[in-house]
């Protein structure tokens, strides 16, 4: 029972880390969330935003970091 309270006050962090990412992005220096790739459409009325390499990048991300985690919680 102890390794599933461990995985879950990581996860814990983890979602308040991604939460502040989320929050300031505007101001992070690598400018995720306006990537070259990522679709901006503007017209009368009507903006669209489709993040696709933002998104590919994140979802990068998190599994390298999932990854690292789940081999150090299935070392024993």
């Amino acid at each position: 029972m102890g390794d599933v309270g461990k995985l879950f006050i990581f996860m814990g962090v983890l979602l308040v880390v991604i939460g502040l990412l989320i929050t300031f992005m505007e101001k992070l220096p690598f400018g995720l969330g306006k990537l070259p790739g990522d679709i901006l459409i503007k017209r009368d009325g009507l903006t669209l935003y489709i993040p696709i390499v933002s998104s590919i990048l994140l979802s990068l991300i998190i599994t390298l970091l999932l990854n690292v985690v789940f081999f150090f919680l299935s070392r024993k």
